[in-house]
């Protein structure tokens, strides 16, 4: 099976992109825009909508092979790539990457994947969001060659038993982070509710307190509307808000968690982001001493990396570092 032709369509993702630093420095809300001026190089306003780009690989025997290159919320932030504006990418897959795909045989996902991620054009790595979107559309040539699903692909090739049991849901509040709750409780989602804690003043409060309110809040919801078996995980994004609000300071974040540990019993705490060092370095350090903290005042709260932690390469360092329980991917 070969390709024959490359198609890339332009689109929307299914969300926006946000200008984090403009977030967690001076916007406010503006219904479901921010007002304020835009931080981040590319922003044209805080929040702008997510674009996208359709790869399509039209196979020999008339089928066709899609994936989607898309980015992350809050891209150019925290060591990601550039904001990814479909226009800004469309010549390069046209130009570039299509007359090196035309006429490949289709083998297995991993060596081709490989090749793509491994690319260099004008010097440069291609953006996550094309690697993303173009190996998409790899896996879902090889699964149709094959006959197979993507996860079966992917099993095979890399040896990964497939679970027989669900894999537990993470679920996003977004902003409206109680009524949204609910209904995460009432379907029994299992890790929830992300809750979106990127602002101090709005969110967090100067002395943590509004955070705390929520989770108290949030506890005797579950117990509320949860069927009497639920026994749910809290997940909290906080975006490095614990840091700004505390300076940085350790030990009195890692005290503030244990109090956030406290409200949630009997209910399994995760923080994820407590803190943004401004570089990868840095993060690991800080995530480091953070979880040395927690060690000595007998916290069982699970910290998770996201910021600074976006290659294969970084989760590695991370976890060498000491420096996270959970890698969010």
């Amino acid at each position: 099976m070969k390709i024959k032709k490359v198609v890339a369509s332009k689109g929307f993702a299914g969300f926006y992109y946000d200008d984090q630093a403009a977030i967690k420095s001076h916007a406010k809300h503006d219904g479901f825009a921010y007002s304020g001026e835009p931080i981040t190089p590319g922003f044209s306003t805080i929040r702008i909508a997510g674009e996208s780009i359709s790869v399509m690989l039209v196979l020999d025997e008339g089928r066709i092979a899609y994936g989607d290159c898309v980015a992350v919320q809050y891209s150019g932030a925290a060591g990601r790539d550039a904001l990814f504006l479909a226009d800004d990418y469309l010549p390069i897959i046209n130009e570039k990457i299509a007359p090196l795909m035309v006429e490949r045989e289709i083998e297995n996902f991993k060596n081709m994947a490989e090749e793509l991620d491994n690319l260099k054009i004008d010097g440069e790595r291609l953006h996550t969001a094309l690697r993303y979107g173009i190996t998409q559309a790899i896996l879902n040539a090889v699964s149709r060659k094959k006959h197979i699903t993507m996860a079966e692909v992917i099993s095979q090739e890399y040896g990964i038993e497939i679970q027989e049991e669900p894999v537990p849901i993470f679920a996003q509040s977004g902003d409206d982070r109680y009524n949204n709750a609910d209904k995460m409780i009432i379907k029994g989602i299992q890790v929830l509710p992300h809750g979106l804690i990127n602002n101090v003043e709005e969110k967090l409060g100067r002395r943590g307190e509004k955070l705390m309110d929520y989770l108290s809040w949030l506890r005797t919801r579950v117990v509320q509307l949860g069927k009497p078996d639920y026994n749910p995980i809290f997940h909290l994004d906080v975006y490095g808000t614990f840091g700004q609000a505390f300076n940085n300071d350790m030990e009195t974040i890692a005290k503030y968690i244990m109090n956030l540990e406290r409200i949630s019993q009997p209910y399994h705490l995760r923080i994820e982001g407590p803190v943004d060092a401004g570089s990868k370095e840095g993060q690991i350090k800080s995530m480091r001493e953070l979880r040395t903290e927690l060690k000595k005042i007998g916290s069982k709260t699970e910290i998770i990396a996201d910021e600074w932690c976006n290659t294969f390469e970084d989760i590695k360092d991370f976890v060498h570092g000491e420096a996270a329980d959970m890698i969010q991917i």
